[in-house]
């Protein structure tokens, strides 16, 4: 594991890759802890970056989703093990596919919102080889998070993440409000499209789920922050990748595909 301290004792530091609302916490956070913070900037070649800066404690990638496959695929080999992960939608197939051994996750449970504090849903898990450096430091800017012990502990909360986003998201173009109104008002669609969200997660994750303790921890999340819109921008997004996953694993999604045909009718 890269060393959280350098040698004179001092915090080692962090490259950040991508500088938008949620890096701008993390930054904070560990600049509150001490750890010097790079930003790699879009015109910066990360080859660049890495000779700059070629053993730091943790290489954050903070882009936005559609961004991740692209950047991962870019990162030296001296970095890969180094790398630190945050985005939505996320399994161990998708830095797997870019070289990514055992990167450190957290899976993130706060938002930052331009011009707006950051909220806290519940408290963020975090896995892999600088978890406690990356709890500590939210810590410093008082954001709950816990450490993982584990790649199975880290696929739970992946997937427990995937069901909450995926499922408010989906069912909420139907439903619009907020997440407490889904679940307590639209139970039944809410539960369909939960129902096919585990069966895709399966098929990627490539192993059975418990279904039970999912569905239990996306509820409480639910209930943490009843008041959470269920659906934005992303939302058909989400919707579109479910079900090309589903279509590429020859998975049956009725609820989804009458999801997509009402939201495109009345686009």
């Amino acid at each position: 594991m890269p060393a959280q301290s350098a040698p004179n004792g001092a915090p080692s530091p962090v490259a950040l890759i991508g500088v938008g609302e949620m890096g701008a916490v993390f930054a904070r956070a560990l600049l509150s802890a001490g750890h010097p913070v790079h930003p790699v900037l879009r015109s910066t070649p990360l080859d660049t970056a890495a000779s700059r800066l070629p053993e730091p404690a943790l290489v954050l990638v903070t882009v936005a989703e559609t961004d991740l496959a692209p950047v991962l695929a870019t990162v030296p080999d001296e970095w890969k093990d180094r790398i630190g992960l945050i985005q939505n939608e996320l399994l161990p197939r998708h830095w797997l596919a870019a070289g990514v051994a055992e990167p450190t996750v957290a899976v993130v449970w706060f938002e930052k919102k331009p011009g707006r504090e950051v909220k806290v849903i519940v408290p963020t898990p975090i896995g892999g080889p600088a978890a406690s450096l990356l709890v500590d430091a939210l810590a410093e800017v008082n954001i709950p998070a816990v450490r993982l012990d584990g790649l199975a502990e880290l696929e739970f909360e992946l997937v427990r993440k995937n069901l909450y986003i995926l499922t408010a998201n989906i069912a909420g173009l139907i439903t619009g409000g907020t997440v407490g109104e889904l679940w307590n008002d639209h139970r039944d669609l809410a539960e369909r499209v939960v129902a096919e969200v585990l069966d895709i997660q399966e098929w990627l994750l490539g192993r059975p789920l418990d279904h039970r303790s999912l569905i239990s921890g996306m509820v409480d999340a639910f209930a943490a922050d009843p008041e959470h819109g269920a659906t934005g921008r992303s939302a058909p997004g989400r919707l579109a990748r479910a079900l090309q996953h589903a279509a590429t694993g020859g998975l049956a999604t009725p609820t989804l595909e009458s999801i997509r045909q009402e939201t495109s009718s009345a686009a």
